[in-house]
């Protein structure tokens, strides 16, 4: 549930991309927000499309949607499918939501690595005006997302036992979802995570000794901005 803030004169826009510091960076938005008393939004972008991400962003996302509602975030927003630069799209996000303050990680990775150069602010104050930037500084040391828990993904299906979803790595005329499964690095069992597109949605579930261990369900709540993303 939202809270009601009281001042609207202010709004910080919290922008993040994966890793461990992303949750970092929308706990200190929230601490800020809560402090101003003012709303505060949660961004990430992406240049691939949503149904193309692999079950670490999956992941990711997710929790950064979980967070985006117990802390009271006014919405978290995933610009996929981005193909302009990200200054642009932030402030695309930014003038959409009256945002008057930015706050952005000092170390990234990707597309996002630019941040760390003085060039990406300087970027963000030509095109947003009367716009506070915060850089947080990160240890470089802590685990980036580049340290994967899981294997490379490969193709798999999902066959109906009993009550059970189990995998399979052959094509069966019962088969009833097709996926990627992502196995867990140092197991010698099919446990880690099956990715799959129902309906033009991508789910994910738990995978434990070749078993779904959770009910087949649909990804949370997650706002898509551009035009792009509304034709999905």
């Amino acid at each position: 549930m939202k809270n009601r803030r009281g001042r609207m004169d202010e709004s910080i826009l919290v922008c993040v991309y994966y890793g461990p510091n992303g949750e970092r960076l929308i706990k200190r938005g929230a601490k800020m927000a809560n402090m101003l008393d003012c709303p505060f939004y949660i961004l990430t972008v992406d240049p691939l499309p949503y149904d193309e991400f692999d079950a670490e962003k999956s992941g990711y996302i997710d929790r950064w949607t979980e967070l985006s509602e117990e802390l009271g975030a006014e919405d978290f927003i995933l610009m996929d499918n981005e193909t302009r630069p990200a200054a642009q799209a932030i402030a695309e996000v930014a003038h959409k939501n009256n945002i008057t303050q930015i706050i952005i990680g000092q170390t990234a990775q990707n597309r996002w690595e630019e941040i760390t150069k003085g060039s990406f602010v300087n970027v963000l104050l030509r095109v947003m005006s009367f716009i506070d930037i915060h850089i947080v500084s990160f240890d470089r040391t802590v685990q980036t997302e580049e340290d994967s828990a899981f294997e490379g993904g490969v193709r798999c299906f999902l066959l109906k036992e009993g009550d059970d979803y189990v995998l399979s790595f052959s094509c069966m005329r019962e088969i009833c979802y097709e996926g990627i499964f992502y196995k867990e690095i140092g197991t010698d069992f099919n446990n880690g995570i099956f990715k799959y597109v129902y309906h033009g949605k991508t789910y994910q579930v738990q995978v434990h000794d070749n078993k779904i261990t959770e009910p087949m369900k649909t990804p949370r709540n997650v706002k898509f901005y551009g035009e792009k993303n509304q034709k999905k």
